[in-house]
């Protein structure tokens, strides 16, 4: 599921229409005293105008046109601080938008009476209480936090986890939470709402984009008081000035005084960090929406901060370092049974199999013995796919021109077991051991079965992402190291 977390243009026209509504917006004192450097330019602003409209009132304006000019570029260094911090609000609004139409347009099928076998109603997501139950099948998109009380599925969690191989997810025991905005692969499950409206994963998810809980950094806190500092010494500094120039044009003989409150104002003005003071609080938000703009969501700025001193980065294998679809590699016969043999029925296994898996023996099985796809028409053959509960796909076959039927599975060790013992055949030893040697390497064994006769076992390996090692390499010379999370033996992930 596409949350909408998309990189937009620097200066996207709703954005920008946005923002420059809040810069106006932000000009109440208790918005700008937020910000000491600018509410001291927002106060000199405000009196520069206040005095040149008293002097124009009284016909005593010495120099309006200069006076005008002052006051025009105050409230512009007002505005144009207030339009970069909006536009970075405003990013953060938009990605946040999108989200909030993404929960608005998921739809519940809620069931009523309070069990797993209630009449079912649809509803949209955002209705849905805590408490209520929900059923998803496959391919429907789960509308809320909860857990599994009926059932046992196939889950993708790849908007959130990034990991690309599904999970399994069922009633009772620690597997059975579920994610609002992941998707059911295969079978059915009834779920009961564990959130309540506004503080479910995509709420969560919103709050932070949009940076409505922003708090200042240590670093931001620091340099605000520094910039406050400053401010208060060059203040007092301008005011001293005053005295000084009354004198020195006393003793001069001048009539008219230069040192005006608007001269004095924009002297102020420039000896103040302005620069730092008006777009401090727009870098704090800017540097969390670039991160959101890479699909990482930062809980704060402090953590944006902290980042910074990472020098451990551990990162978990499947999804992460490898691309998380696993490929298969090779074909291992069990003994007396031909390579060709088992790659034809591996793929005819395969051939309604539309994950990333299943294709990939399909094409493996065409790459080393010439196999095409065929075309089998559903009158003739039933598709068995992937369920949770039996981990096995295949393939029937009918009894045809004097043929025998023929069933072809293809999934886990212990169940192809499983089925070839309720059929009354026989599971090789060779077979388990060749299963435990791929297991053993960091592969994923799957056995292949013909009727009550085992075939052999398909071999499927985790494809490293391209560009890793060198990704790694400049991380050390970040002097970051990098560690490696797995599930594997010690060998494997050596």
């Amino acid at each position: 599921m596409d949350h909408g977390l998309k990189a937009r243009p620097l200066f996207d026209p709703p954005i920008v229409r946005r923002a420059v509504v809040d810069a106006f917006r932000k000009l109440t004192p208790r918005q700008q005293a937020r910000n000491p450097v600018m509410f001291v330019v927002a106060v000199g602003a405000t009196l520069t105008t206040l005095l040149l409209i008293v002097d124009l009132a009284r016909g005593s304006a010495a120099n309006p046109a200069f006076d005008l000019q002052i006051a025009l570029w105050l409230w512009f260094t007002v505005l144009f601080a207030n339009f970069a911090e909006a536009l970075a609000e405003g990013r953060g609004k938009a990605q946040a938008d999108s989200l909030r139409k993404a929960r608005q347009e998921m739809s519940a099928r809620r069931l009523t009476g309070g069990n797993g076998n209630g009449r079912e109603e649809r509803v949209p997501a955002s209705q849905l209480k805590k408490g209520d139950l929900v059923v998803c099948e496959a391919g429907d998109a789960i509308p809320g936090d909860g857990e599994v009380v009926e059932g046992i599925a196939s889950v993708d969690e790849s908007a959130i986890t990034g990991e690309s191989a599904p999970v399994i997810r069922e009633s009772g025991g620690d597997r059975s939470a579920v994610t609002g905005g992941t998707r059911v692969l295969s079978d059915r499950i009834v779920i009961r709402i564990t959130s309540e409206q506004g503080s479910t994963f995509l709420d969560r998810m919103i709050a932070l984009v949009e940076g409505a809980k922003r708090q200042k950094t240590p670093n931001e806190i620091a340099l605000t008081i520094l910039l406050s500092g400053l401010t208060i010494i060059f203040l007092l500094a301008v005011i001293s000035l005053r005295p000084f120039a009354a004198y020195a044009e006393a003793e001069s003989g001048l009539t008219r005084s230069t040192t005006t409150v608007p001269v004095l104002i924009a002297l102020l003005v420039c000896l103040i960090p302005t620069t730092i003071g008006g777009l401090l609080s727009a870098i704090g938000i800017s540097g969390m929406d670039r991160l959101i703009r890479r699909n990482v969501l930062a809980t704060s700025g402090r953590a944006v901060e902290a980042a910074g001193d990472v020098d451990v980065l551990l990162l978990d294998k499947t999804g992460t370092i490898t691309l998380g679809n696993r490929m298969a590699t090779a074909f291992h016969p069990a003994p007396g049974i031909e390579q060709v043999r088992l790659a034809d029925a591996a793929q005819l296994s395969s051939l309604a199999d539309e994950t990333p898996e299943g294709r990939s023996i399909v094409v493996l099985a065409k790459d080393k013995y010439g196999l095409r796809g065929r075309e089998l028409a559903a009158p003739h053959v039933q598709f068995l796919p992937f369920t949770a509960q039996t981990r096995m796909s295949g393939v029937d076959f009918p009894a045809q021109n004097g043929r025998p039927p023929l069933a072809i599975r293809k999934g886990a060790a212990d169940a192809v077991r499983q089925h070839v013992a309720m059929m009354g055949g026989r599971y090789p030893g060779e077979v388990d051991a060749l299963v435990n040697r791929i297991a053993g390497g960091g592969g994923t064994p799957l056995v292949v079965a013909e009727g009550k006769e085992v075939l052999g076992v398909i071999e499927l390996k985790d494809v490293v992402k391209g560009g890793m090692s060198e990704r790694f390499a400049q991380l050390r010379r970040m002097g970051i190291r990098t560690v490696m999370i797995t599930g594997d033996n010690p060998l494997t992930a050596a």
